[in-house]
């Protein structure tokens, strides 16, 4: 029998905000390829609790040759792709006398190439299908004070300057394009960068008074990944507990 679930691609996707979003689609009834560095295992055993199917693709998201690897792998496996949510990417703090160019160009190759290569990967399906929705991560410390992150947030503001231009490529052919900004929160990336005690004290300062979790950046994924938001393109989403005002 053809299987003719929607498909979804999610990056970073064998823990944190990647995992949360995958199991999230899955429920919805989605397909989900999981892209990581390593084997997403955990993720696609969940996912497939859901009564779906999940993939998990090794690939390095900065690396141009992901881009085939992923366009080969849906296009033998499902034939199409209908959602991709860019959730990869890195945040080390350093001072910035310390960021040499090494550690500049890595932070933008993760953070910022590799949603261009993503999107290059699955748009050809995208546009024979006639639908698609990409949803980029990008993140609520471009409005915040916070030293040591020049790197980070110089890909985090070209995310969403991505995001706009994009927007406005690919509109013709029935695709949206979003962005959604977390803040920092108690994931297995967050706690590997910031500890504990920070993350509460800086959500503090948020409207919602509590430490963000992995789950709390999903309803807004879903949504812009969802048939209700098809009105809704060339938009960045703050889902901070309202920390973060525009």
């Amino acid at each position: 029998m053809t299987d003719n679930r929607k498909v979804a691609v999610v990056t970073g996707a064998a823990q944190g905000f990647g995992r949360a979003i995958s199991v999230a689609l899955a429920r919805s009834g989605l397909n989900v390829v999981a892209v990581d560095l390593s084997e997403a295992g955990e993720t696609v055993a969940a996912v497939e609790k859901e009564g779906v199917r999940g993939v998990s693709l090794v690939a390095d998201v900065s690396d141009p040759a992901s881009t085939e690897s992923l366009s080969a792998l849906l296009s033998s496996q499902f034939g199409r792709c209908d959602i991709l949510v860019n959730n990869a990417g890195i945040y080390p703090n350093v001072p910035f006398d310390e960021v040499d160019y090494a550690l500049w160009r890595r932070v933008h190759a993760i953070n910022l190439d590799s949603q261009f290569l993503m999107v290059k990967g699955v748009l050809p399906l995208m546009k024979s299908g006639g639908y698609g929705r990409i949803v980029n991560i990008t993140s609520n410390s471009i409005g915040l004070v916070i030293p040591g992150l020049a790197h980070y947030m110089s890909s985090k503001m070209g995310v969403i300057g991505f995001t706009r231009g994009l927007a406005n490529d690919v509109a013709e052919f029935g695709i949206t394009v979003n962005a959604v900004g977390p803040t920092a929160s108690k994931t297995p990336g967050g706690l590997a960068n910031i500890d504990a005690e920070h993350i509460d004290a800086l959500a503090q300062s948020q409207a919602i008074k509590r430490a963000g979790t992995a789950e709390d950046v999903v309803g807004t994924v879903l949504f812009l990944a969802g048939e209700s938001s098809g009105w809704v393109t060339g938009q960045t989403i703050m889902a901070d507990g309202g920390l973060y005002r525009s």
